[in-house]
């Protein structure tokens, strides 16, 4: 099969389409034909070879996909060759063929593409754990949701929503906040010219927000500290701002504060199902009614993943950037 393999650690330049082995299929899993897949940040890192997968995983990358099933294992009994379906994936995306546990599975809803599907899994199931998992947002809670323009920001701002929060959410441009009121943002703050923890104390009525998710960490960390309400819960995906920061202990304690961490990919297997299935009963539908859709920015050839990698670092998508395969 064809893949994107990384020819060396380093820039987008170092991603070519060669040909590879194909997947071997195993008992109680699932071969898929791939037909789209999508980028995200890991993915970058791994290119510069900072962020290797998991032992026992493919090296090749890409940590989502949508396709049909070619072919099912010894013991499935659930999945059957030429169902649709979209998966979150340890790696081995960028490529023709993948292989998924049975119960990793997720139906793709008839209405939509193979597009649309590739950017649903890593976006929606990362927002989903880190909104109610960890974050415990309830209705009327306030939630600051940052880099809402990206995949899981997107998702994220959609899904507290849906939950009958109020929903703030940062990025850096007019155009982007445009864009993530359409999804429901009730408060828009560019992170450039505004300070988001006064704008969060303002809008909350002094009290502070109740859940924060978290893409930046250590630069941003003094002031969650001071917009967070009593109880209030951060919730880090991502340390684009830095991977230490000074905590005072005391505030943490007096103002019953959390601070939670969040990874998907290293995570167990049994963990990731039981995320899939809870989203396949309790998310999906919301996807099949209207309520939820998956943001796009551009589609590009899977040949073309060099350039898709160009763009991601540019910082210019809105939403997520999909590789066609």
């Amino acid at each position: 099969m064809k893949a994107i393999v990384v020819s060396e650690p380093g820039g987008p330049e170092n991603l070519k389409l060669a040909e590879v082995p194909d997947p071997e299929l195993r008992a109680g899993a699932a071969l898929v034909r791939v037909r789209a897949t999508a980028l995200n940040r890991a993915d970058l890192l791994q290119r510069r070879g900072m962020y290797p997968p998991p032992s026992g995983e493919s090296e090749i990358l890409g940590m989502e996909c949508a396709g049909e099933v070619m072919a099912v294992g010894e013991g499935v009994t659930s999945l059957r060759a030429g169902e649709r379906v979209m998966a979150l994936l340890p790696g081995g995306g960028y490529a023709e063929q993948v292989v998924i546990p049975e119960k990793m599975a997720i139906p793709l809803p008839a209405k939509m593409s193979f597009e649309e599907g590739a950017a649903v899994p890593e976006a929606f199931l990362t927002a989903r754990e880190a909104l109610f998992t960890l974050g415990r947002t309830r209705v009327d809670d306030v939630v600051l949701v940052h880099a809402a323009g990206s995949g899981v920001g997107s998702a994220a701002v959609q899904l507290a929503r849906e939950a009958g929060a109020r929903v703030l959410a940062t990025a850096g441009s007019a155009e982007k906040l445009a864009r993530i009121g359409e999804l429901g943002a009730h408060v828009l703050v560019n992170y450039r010219t505004e300070d988001f923890a006064a704008v969060a104390m303002e809008q909350s009525a002094g009290k502070g927000v109740n859940v924060v998710l978290d893409f930046i960490g250590a630069s941003y960390w003094p002031k969650h500290a001071a917009c967070l309400a009593v109880g209030g819960r951060c919730v880090c995906i991502g340390v684009l701002g830095g991977a230490s920061a000074e905590v005072n202990l005391a505030q943490v304690l007096r103002r019953r504060l959390q601070i939670l961490g969040l990874v998907m990919r290293a995570r167990d297997l049994s963990d990731k199902v039981a995320i899939t299935q809870a989203f396949i009963r309790e998310t999906l539908p919301l996807f099949e009614r209207g309520s939820l859709r998956p943001v796009i920015d551009r589609v590009f050839s899977l040949a073309d993943a060099a350039k898709a990698h160009e763009r991601m670092e540019s910082n210019e998508n809105f939403g997520k950037i999909v590789l066609s395969v």
